[in-house]
């Protein structure tokens, strides 16, 4: 997880997503797109901003769209 201690400016939703979704655990999700718990929390936390891909997988998880799940803020 390159640049760990830098926080990141997008944020996201999945905390929400998962309460919505049968209150799902980090280690649900986790294991459904294939990374630790560890990660889940770092993203959580906006500590660690996932690849596109893994964005794309969280997405669909939750069967939503993208920008559901994570924001960047406007200039």
């Amino acid at each position: 997880m390159g640049g760990k201690n830098r926080n990141t400016k997008i944020t996201n939703s999945l905390r929400s997503l998962r309460f919505a979704t049968d209150e799902m655990t980090q280690a649900e999700l986790a294991n459904r797109i294939g990374v630790t718990r560890q990660t889940i929390i770092a993203i959580e936390q906006g500590r660690y901003s996932p690849s596109l891909e893994m964005a794309f997988e969280m997405a669909q998880v939750f069967n939503v769209a993208l920008d559901e799940v994570f924001q960047y803020p406007s200039p």
